[in-house]
């Protein structure tokens, strides 16, 4: 009995050392000379994609402005920030993997997610709804029964139309992009009839392309999605210095320019206006920012 209580008492132990041992993990990293290492999508506008080669967009700015804080708060004056890309299929892994500290997208904080990777507070909450040709008639999902549906792949919105389809028996031909560039295509295409994402990507998408009447935003939500910056589960210091630095720009208001930078005002790389002010639910989330979302 005394060696199994001594082995169970060893093993917490170790399990504890282990904790402390992966709460500071990033943090560690980084103070032996590595850099922060920021993921970045490639066409999630207006939240994170390329202009000219650049990462850009309003989730973009968010996490330069948190890189700054955890130089200033860890005293790491020679701090190294890193881009690194990602795409909707793989970004979960590279966070979860260490090869991303933060992924600075589009991403909805769920609770599958949650079972791998940590998320910070919302900063932005949004639904899914069909992106579609100007001159189609169709104004919701059940308009596209028995037709090709495109989403992307990795996306929640996928996973969202998979569902509708089981239940209302649509027969949908569903159908996943590897990137939202490509899932708008296809539309313009005529080789899907509905795009299903997140409203806000669909403007922004829409608003770059060389025609952006030829494309309109229809249908009801689908979903609720909360974006958040996602962060390495387990990793307490690291995510304690991202979510006060969220906390801080939200309280402050400084969080208030940069979304209009990016919502309200023209953006690269056609310099078209999304037009999208806050919405009420985003207004009321951040009365009191938290990282729980119940979904």
């Amino acid at each position: 009995m005394k060696s199994l209580v001594r082995i169970f008492l060893l093993g917490t132990a170790a399990a504890a050392c282990g904790s402390v041992m992966a709460a500071s993990a990033v943090l560690d990293s980084i103070k032996a000379g590595g850099p922060l290492l920021i993921g970045h999508r490639e066409s999630s506008v207006p939240f994170s994609y390329l202009d000219q080669g650049k990462p850009i967009g309003y989730a973009v700015d968010l996490c330069l402005k948190i890189a700054e804080s955890i130089k200033r708060k860890a005293n790491l004056a020679n701090m190294k920030v890193e881009f690194v890309p990602v795409n909707s299929a793989n970004r979960v892994n590279m966070v979860e993997s260490g090869k991303v500290h933060m992924e600075c997208g589009s991403t909805t904080n769920n609770a599958e997610r949650r079972q791998k990777v940590a998320f910070t507070i919302p900063h932005f909450i949004t639904g899914a709804r069909l992106l579609v040709r100007s001159d189609s008639t169709i104004t919701r999902i059940e308009d596209v029964e028995g037709k090709n549906i495109v989403s992307t792949a990795g996306s929640t919105p996928l996973k969202a139309v998979q569902q509708a389809d089981r239940e209302r028996l649509l027969r949908l031909k569903i159908l996943a992009a590897p990137d939202h560039e490509k899932a708008v295509q296809m539309v313009e295409k005529g080789e899907a009839e509905a795009f299903v994402m997140d409203d806000v990507l669909l403007y922004g998408l829409a608003a770059s392309r060389a025609k952006p009447d030829a494309l309109k935003v229809v249908g009801k939500f689908l979903t609720t999605e909360p974006l958040a910056i996602m962060l390495p589960k387990g990793d307490a210091d690291f995510k304690k210095m991202v979510d006060d630095e969220m906390r801080r720009l939200i309280t402050s208001g400084e969080i208030n320019p940069m979304y209009d930078k990016w919502f309200i005002r023209p953006i690269p790389p056609r310099n078209v206006s999304l037009n999208l002010p806050q919405s009420y639910l985003l207004k009321d989330f951040w009365k009191y920012p938290t990282d729980y979302v119940p979904f």
